[in-house]
């Protein structure tokens, strides 16, 4: 199996130890804390904020990769990238002045993400892709952990892939959702560079190494 680098998601920890979380993502060498922020709009359910993401960047040395599901993400960049955010991915479905909100991240220092769900094509992203340090495929409907993988979904990470060598992009490829020792084969053949997984991990039923 190719390398690739785990992003445990807190979305599946127990939020009343989230400490003892970002323990165990250190204690399993994991190289990336991935951070699922929920509104309630873009998908049902809310989780957390910039204080929870402030309270907990002192507990690791470990990027903080904030996936935000929200609407409108320009209004949130600027102070998660506060809060201690070192990537910040945003949807693609959320907002309409993408490549502003890109090089906003990049401005403020941290990596620029682009997710989407799994009704988008990657052909979406085109004008997109020389902007962006990171590319997240969603292989489930997001706002609820626990969820089985959508196998077509992975096909985008190959076509990821083909697109970042024929235009000599450097972007990585991350996939959340279903992640778990049935599915992982799949995704890290296909090319996935960051693999996010929540319920597996945390449950210690996913075993990478």
């Amino acid at each position: 199996m190719n390398k690739f680098i785990l992003a445990p998601s807190l979305l599946s920890a127990d939020f009343s130890d989230l400490a003892g979380a970002v323990r165990l993502i250190e204690q399993n060498h994991a190289s990336v804390v991935h951070i699922d922020v929920m509104d309630g709009h873009f998908v049902p359910q809310i989780t957390y904020g910039q204080p929870v993401v402030k309270s907990i960047r002192p507990l690791t040395k470990l990027p903080f990769d904030v996936h935000l599901m929200v609407d409108c993400p320009e209004n949130q960049v600027d102070s998660f990238a506060a809060s201690g955010a070192d990537w910040i991915t945003f949807h693609f479905e959320s907002t309409v002045h993408i490549h502003r909100l890109l090089c906003r991240i990049r401005e403020l220092g941290k990596k620029a993400g682009i997710a989407i769900v799994p009704s988008t094509p990657v052909s979406a992203l085109s004008e997109v892709l020389p902007f962006v340090d990171l590319v997240l495929v969603m292989t489930v409907n997001p706002g609820f952990g626990g969820q089985k993988i959508i196998p077509s979904c992975v096909e985008k990470i190959a076509a990821l892939v083909r697109i970042r060598e024929e235009r000599g992009l450097s972007y990585k490829i991350s996939v959340d959702g279903g992640v778990n020792n049935q599915t992982v084969g799949s995704i890290v053949t296909a090319g996935a560079d960051i693999i996010i997984s929540g319920s597996a991990f945390f449950k210690g039923e996913f075993k990478w190494e």
